[in-house]
């Protein structure tokens, strides 16, 4: 099956444009990267090593953070393709939902370790370019609470995440619509077969 690129800025009525997808995958393979980075460090003894990891998946954090900010931005001046009018209404709600759920989470988890990280009076900086303010003074118990919370985030963010992709690859094998193929950044012969009919 053939592809071709397609070099459109905006969302169309069909698909994603490039902004957007760049948002997206750029958000994923950074979540990816923190999941293995955190990982990495818990399996570690305290010591240099262990911090230069945790630094990184600070910076990773803010990074994600600010990238969901600028995605919403963009989603919010440039509306998203419409979803296929043969879905179910309760699969367009739990779509709303679940998308509505990884963007809160995606927000929330950046700020538990920002709090967490002010509590135990560690900074937080940005690839050691600039340091961030402290949310809070530090304080035993409100790190513990914000250890606690970011963890049961990273675990809810990785469950919605999965269903995530069950639900694309359920559009895309079973219902054989456009709906994980909007978000590609190459456009499938089948599409442009579809669009000449």
């Amino acid at each position: 099956m053939g592809a071709i690129v397609r070099i459109r800025l905006r969302n169309d009525e069909l698909r994603y444009g490039l902004v957007a997808q760049l948002f997206h995958w750029t958000i994923v393979l950074l979540v990816i990267a923190q999941f293995v980075l955190a990982n990495l460090a818990e399996d570690l003894p305290l010591g240099p090593a262990k911090v230069k990891l945790f630094e990184q998946h600070k910076s990773i954090g803010i990074t994600i953070f600010a990238l969901v900010l600028l995605r919403l931005s963009w989603r919010w001046i440039n509306p998203v393709p419409a979803v296929p009018p043969t879905t179910a209404r309760w699969q367009r709600a739990a779509a709303h939902v679940s998308h509505a759920l990884l963007y809160a989470l995606l927000l929330a988890m950046p700020l538990a370790g920002w709090l967490m990280s002010s509590a135990r009076n560690f900074s937080v900086s940005w690839f050691r370019l600039f340091t961030l303010p402290d949310f809070i003074a530090p304080n035993e118990r409100a790190f513990e609470w914000f250890r606690d919370a970011h963890h049961m985030l990273a675990k809810l963010l990785f469950v919605v995440a999965l269903v995530h992709v069950a639900a694309a690859l359920k559009h895309h094998f079973v219902d054989r619509d456009n709906v994980l193929r909007r978000m590609l950044p190459v456009k499938l012969e089948k599409e442009r077969h579809e669009e000449t009919r």
